[in-house]
């Protein structure tokens, strides 16, 4: 059975996970990539907590604007009291899935780690975000591929149930494991212009793990067997089990885990700024 559309991660520490595992020194790196600069305004699409809205405000700054929009009341009730209170930021309600018509033109469209929820609807959350461009606008997409799978060397059986909990989310929460190599498709598919695409490391970890890598994939492991309780009846000592196996392996120095991000940019034509 198909499950209702829905945050897939949300829990009560959401907020806290969000903040911890954003890196600022790779958020810039990646802003400036997209060509976020001073006097620019910026649309920061499915912001959560506000970190990166915050961080991408520093950038425009003082002169530029950032809004920052998500659905979730809570993680935007979050970055209002964090991130909020400077003259060129404020915080938005809206619905991904919907037609946004009410927030104006912007100079950059940022999203990040926003497509990978939505596998089903991300073409046409992507058509919809370019009467939001201004012409000559960047729409810039990020997003991780081969999510949570890069993983070496994990023991059996729980090397072979990884894919098969990553397939599961995919066809049941829409979710969408390999989201970062669609990219550039949706860019192209819209027709946009001057379309680069840039390839990086999200996830490198070696050696001691860092505290917020610790933190942020155990409690992805944590919800996620929450939600996929089924998976794991034949799994030695069920769910429980699972969690800490995953935690024995992933704070073991040995181990090596890796993500990719897939960048792509791409600029809104001025021939079309009639829509």
């Amino acid at each position: 059975m198909k499950h209702k559309q829905a945050y897939l991660m949300e829990n009560d520490e959401e907020a806290h996970r969000l903040e911890l595992k954003t890196d600022a020194n790779a958020v810039r790196k990646q802003a400036l990539w997209c060509g976020v600069k001073a006097g620019l305004r910026v649309l920061d699409l499915g912001c959560g907590p506000g970190i990166t809205t915050e961080i991408l405000h520093s950038m425009v700054a003082p002169t530029g604007s950032v809004v920052g929009a998500d659905f979730s009341a809570e993680r935007l009730a979050y970055a209002r009291e964090h991130h909020a209170g400077k003259p060129g930021i404020e915080f938005v309600q809206c619905d991904l899935t919907a037609p946004i018509d009410d927030l104006g033109q912007f100079d950059v469209i940022w999203v990040r780690f926003v497509l990978e929820y939505f596998r089903k609807e991300s073409p046409e959350i992507v058509k919809r975000l370019r009467s939001l461009l201004k012409p000559e606008g960047y729409l810039c997409l990020i997003d991780l591929d081969y999510n949570c799978l890069g993983h070496y060397e994990m023991p059996e059986p729980m090397n072979a149930l990884l894919p098969k909990l990553m397939t599961y989310m995919d066809d049941e929460f829409n979710f969408d494991t390999y989201a970062g190599r669609k990219l550039y498709s949706y860019l192209y598919d819209q027709k946009y212009q001057n379309i680069e695409v840039e390839l990086m490391a999200h996830h490198l970890i070696y050696g001691e793990a860092r505290h917020a890598d610790v933190f942020n994939w155990l409690k992805k492991v944590e919800i996620g067997t929450e939600k996929m309780q089924c998976f794991f009846k034949d799994y030695p000592g069920g769910a429980e089990a699972f969690i800490a196996d995953f935690r024995k392996f992933f704070l073991d120095p040995r181990r090596f885990t890796y993500t990719p991000l897939i960048l792509c940019k791409g600029m809104r034509p001025h021939e079309d700024a009639a829509g």
